[in-house]
């Protein structure tokens, strides 16, 4: 495919070509649940397998992608509690993984914790169909959002706003869950951190700068980095900069929060063999930026 082709023509060239784009390892983990029987643990057994069916098995694109070209990501699911029979809530840790450009380095380029969780595995949700035009179930449209974020992220690292077609495809998942009733995580008035604000912080205007960066964030600074290291720091600078004018228009934002969840130590990497004024100018940045990290950002001024 004509955006990725360059950058993994080796590994076309090594492995077969397939038609799903990503390779998602999934965990459930219910050991906070009260197990009454045997069969309640095959349940977990059952979900953890439905979910990697869904997650790597789901095709989203026309692109082709070898094996080792796949998305890498992890999902996370941690039951804690249980509404009824069959359904059950917890919490989410998701995290989309990109190669570094003639390296073994991978980068997380986005970490989401979704504190909604909540899925019903009745007999009706069991066949997990997926359709974009309608609204089947809570359980597979939160999939089909982690999944299509991940595409959104992965390709906007690749080229500037490479990943608008599933953006407005994700837009599409939260609208049919939302008029399905499905209230918090999917409307305007939830918490601040939820898929909702995911979506509109990526579509909203205010962020197309940080989009923008992002990409040469990735593609020229990162994957360049061994190359050109004074080059790379420049511009990670200057996509903290954007990112904190971004951020007086939006602030607390999800993906910003995300962001540095993801990078913080990568930062830290970045900037430890900058000038005193590049190490000096980034902190400044992060710390007020991201202030629950702020001792772990002083590492750069030692």
């Amino acid at each position: 495919m004509i955006k990725r082709i360059l950058f993994f023509l080796s590994f076309l060239i090594s492995g077969l070509v397939q038609a799903q784009e990503l390779s998602c390892k999934v965990v459930v983990n219910s050991s906070q649940l009260k197990l009454s029987t045997s069969g309640d643990k095959q349940i977990f057994t059952e979900i953890e397998q439905k979910i990697k069916e869904f997650m790597n098995n789901q095709r989203w694109t026309n692109d082709l992608f070898s094996e080792k070209e796949k998305i890498k990501c992890s999902l996370i699911i941690n039951l804690l509690s249980s509404q009824g029979q069959y359904k059950y809530s917890g919490n989410v840790q998701f995290q989309v993984i990109r190669p570094v450009y003639g390296t073994t380095y991978e980068t997380v380029i986005f970490q989401f914790v979704d504190q909604n969780f909540e899925i019903s595995y009745a007999p009706e949700d069991r066949q997990m169909i997926y359709n974009e035009q309608s609204y089947s179930s809570n359980f597979t449209s939160t999939l089909a959002f982690y999944s299509l974020a991940a595409l959104v992220f992965d390709y906007d690292s690749f080229s500037k706003l490479g990943g608008n077609p599933y953006l407005e495809r994700l837009f599409n998942v939260v609208t049919l869950a939302a008029g399905a009733g499905s209230k918090s995580p999917w409307t305007y008035d939830s918490d601040i951190r939820s898929r909702y604000w995911v979506m509109e912080n990526l579509r909203n205007q205010q962020f197309g700068a940080f989009r923008d960066g992002f990409y040469e964030y990735h593609r020229l600074a990162l994957d360049d980095f061994a190359n050109n290291p004074a080059n790379s720091r420049k511009i990670a600078l200057e996509f903290l900069n954007t990112i904190k004018t971004v951020s007086t228009l939006k602030q607390n934002s999800i993906v910003i929060n995300t962001f540095f969840d993801a990078k913080s130590d990568e930062l830290i990497n970045i900037f430890s063999e900058g000038s005193k004024k590049e190490k000096q100018e980034a902190f400044n940045i992060m710390s007020s930026l991201d202030p629950s990290k702020t001792d772990t950002y002083r590492k750069l001024m030692k």
